[in-house]
């Protein structure tokens, strides 16, 4: 039988968390370091660009692999990089196109990263009970999974359900990113492109 935990228990449990600043911290306040976000978004919201955006900053709490399942190594990704200068953050962020399955067996040697960007969840292959699973697995490491959509929801099943139990669910629109997860900034909302959000939402 598992043992019970008074508040006081609760409150002492020391949680690793992102010290975000600026803009980050307005839009996803103070996050917790492990566990599983959710990205999703439709087609030229600009969610490909805010996810290089996060794996660039992300990159200042430790290293990150990204994992372009769905776009290998086309020239698309390679326009992300040129376009949020990830130059500067090359020691920090690694690219592997490799299976969600040797991506975990990668997490699971030592020195690993900590944070893992795995583009997109449909390309996993993954079903609800493998995903928990893989989350079981890491549950010290930090995975983010990004998604297609249809509608305003993650498009398939699984990929719903996954949104559902991740802390952090960040929809993208318009160039602009928006918390609806369980950590929100002072305005919920992060300006991926100044000029694009502008552009679809008009002046703010």
């Amino acid at each position: 039988m598992n043992r019970a935990y008074s508040i006081t228990d609760i409150l002492k449990m020391k949680k690793k968390i992102f010290e975000f600043k600026n803009e980050w911290k307005d839009a996803f306040g103070t996050p917790g370091a492990t566990g599983v976000w959710f990205i999703y978004g439709r087609s030229t919201s600009g969610k490909s660009r805010f996810i290089m955006q996060l794996a660039k900053y992300l990159s200042k709490f430790g290293n990150v692999i990204y994992d372009p399942l769905e776009e290998e190594y086309e020239k698309t990704l390679q326009d992300s990089i040129i376009a949020e200068n990830m130059q500067e953050v090359a020691g920090r962020v690694k690219f592997f196109h490799e299976s969600i399955f040797d991506l975990s067996d990668r997490l699971l040697k030592r020195h690993s990263p900590d944070i893992a960007i795995i583009d997109s969840f449909q390309y996993t292959g993954l079903n609800y009970k493998q995903y928990k699973e893989l989350k079981e697995k890491h549950r010290n490491k930090l995975i983010i999974f990004s998604s297609h959509v249809e509608g305003k929801n993650p498009a398939g099943q699984a990929a719903n359900r996954v949104m559902s139990d991740a802390s952090l669910k960040i929809w993208v629109e318009g160039y602009k990113a928006f918390s609806k997860g369980r950590y929100i900034g002072e305005t919920g909302e992060f300006i991926i492109w100044d000029d694009g959000a502008k552009k679809y939402w008009g002046k703010f």
